[in-house]
């Protein structure tokens, strides 16, 4: 049975003016998502569907220093795994499926740092708007992880090739200018316009044929579907990678505060 918006402890759900908006309500912990924080989001985007007053919907993530981190790498460190799930399932890779497929736009407001499986979430919304104070980039390789599915290829199609494989490669933090010039947001505002903005766009989404929305979405979403296989295929992967020595030291670094030690494994 699909958590009920009532019962939800990781994510806040908030239906108003023909928008949906789903929060990401961990800010001690840099949004960053554990089993039930997936769980959640997949319920919170399932209502948002269903619900034919709602238009749009819109991403974010709780207080002003993170839009989404990703993975809780911590608890992996800690634990071995992201925690308990409804279904003993870590659906990550369904929730990339549900923001493509859900028929109504999705906005993410990008309020901090969008990393790693964050940055993944954003990039798969198809509008961004992004506060000045936002940053964006990968952790992946750094943290013994990765997105080989839409994570990096659809990104290919956003920001091309050598600027994708500048992301992953190298790993470093950019500003929300830099994205913008980079076409990985559409929209660069103050912080305090930031929710505004998202509004902003939903509103005018709202005024428009659903049909014709949905029917524009799907048609976007056509030319890159078989990047769905290759998703699955690299998910499959990292399932398996996790449980390396190579993956694990990856996680052990960030949760201990120093330098990962990947020679051992080149």
């Amino acid at each position: 049975m699909t958590i009920k918006p009532e019962d939800f402890t990781d994510v806040i759900y908030e239906v108003a003016d023909q928008v949906a908006t789903i929060t990401i309500n961990r800010p001690d912990r840099m949004n960053s998502f554990r089993g039930r924080t997936v769980d959640e989001l997949l319920s919170a985007f399932k209502h948002a569907w269903v619900d034919k007053s709602v238009a749009a919907v819109i991403l974010t993530g709780a207080g002003d220093r993170a839009f989404c981190t990703g993975g809780d790498v911590k608890l992996r460190a800690e634990t071995g795994g992201y925690g308990e799930t409804e279904w003993g399932m870590f659906e990550i890779e369904r929730l990339h499926a549900m923001i493509r497929e859900i028929p109504k736009p999705v906005i993410a407001a990008v309020n901090g740092a969008a990393v790693g499986g964050g940055h993944v979430l954003h990039v798969l919304c198809d509008l961004s708007v992004a506060s000045e104070t936002a940053r964006f980039g990968q952790s992946g390789p750094r943290v013994g992880s990765f997105d080989a599915g839409f994570g990096s290829a659809y990104l290919a199609r956003v920001v091309g090739e050598k600027r994708a494989r500048q992301i992953w490669f190298l790993l470093d933090i950019f500003d929300a200018q830099t994205a913008e010039r980079w076409n990985l947001v559409n929209d660069v505002v103050p912080p305090d316009q930031l929710m505004d903005k998202a509004r902003e766009y939903a509103a005018k989404i709202a005024s428009y044929s659903p049909t014709a929305l949905k029917f524009l979405k799907h048609s976007f979403n056509a030319d890159t579907d078989h990047l769905a296989g290759l998703s699955r295929m690299a998910f499959d992967g990292l399932d398996l990678f996790v449980e390396t020595d190579e993956a694990k030291e990856g996680a052990a670094a960030f949760a201990e505060k120093r330098p990962a030690d990947f020679s051992r494994y080149r």
